[in-house]
């Protein structure tokens, strides 16, 4: 995990450790203020109290990331890569079998939801997005817009491939994941879903096969 941590980018405007040791402390302060947010809330926490937790100074943390928003920023980053780096790869159609591939991906993205941390963490960024509208704005890009692209170009694949037809890939994406909405909404609101999870494999099975139905070369 700290390797992924330390290969992200650097946001905003602070500058990418050089060095191991920068690099060690870069990940510490993120580490630290992950846990501090998640805890006590964004607006709860200082950076005093970051660099407390961390060890260190503040001056780090204006080298790394710029000001408290650039932290909060990367630790997204650094969460929406975690999430999604095994929810969806790219799509081979050499390799891959389309409804395998599409119902696979609804069921890692409901696994990784149900995650107690991740349902935190998501709730923490809808309350810093209501305050920040660019901050929302890049999320919503590098987050929920990034895998309906990644979905729009595997079902454009197979429409240049004459497998189906779909010639508004993104459209078709978008309503691929509205295919989970109500377990999405039901988990951040945290109300509990009494289904086991074969029930909600085989729904979405049900799902995935009426949505390619629909796509179907007439």
């Amino acid at each position: 995990m700290q390797k992924h941590f330390t290969e992200i980018e650097a946001v905003g405007c602070g500058e990418q450790p050089q060095t191991r040791r920068g690099q060690e402390r870069r990940l510490a302060l993120l580490l630290s203020a992950n846990d501090l947010f998640l805890e006590h809330g964004y607006d709860a926490v200082s950076l005093d109290d970051i660099v407390n937790h961390a060890g260190g100074s503040k001056t780090s943390i204006y080298k790394y990331f710029g000001n408290k928003e650039g932290l909060f920023t990367a630790i997204c980053d650094y969460r929406r890569e975690l999430f999604f780096k095994d929810i969806c790869a790219c799509y081979n159609s050499e390799r891959d079998d389309l409804r395998s591939y599409l119902t696979q991906t609804l069921i890692n993205f409901y696994l990784h939801l149900k995650k107690p941390e991740n349902v935190a963490f998501i709730r923490l960024i809808f309350e810093q997005t209501q305050k920040n509208p660019e901050l929302a704005l890049y999320i919503h890009e590098k987050g929920a817009h990034f895998i309906q692209l990644t979905i729009a170009k595997a079902l454009e694949q197979s429409h240049l491939q004459g497998k189906l037809s779909c010639p508004q890939p993104l459209s078709s994406a978008m309503m691929y994941f509205g295919i989970l909405r109500d377990y999405e909404w039901r988990i951040l609101m945290g109300l509990e879903i009494n289904q086991p999870e074969q029930e909600v494999t085989k729904y979405i099975e049900y799902c995935v096969d009426h949505f390619l139905k629909g796509h179907q070369k007439v």
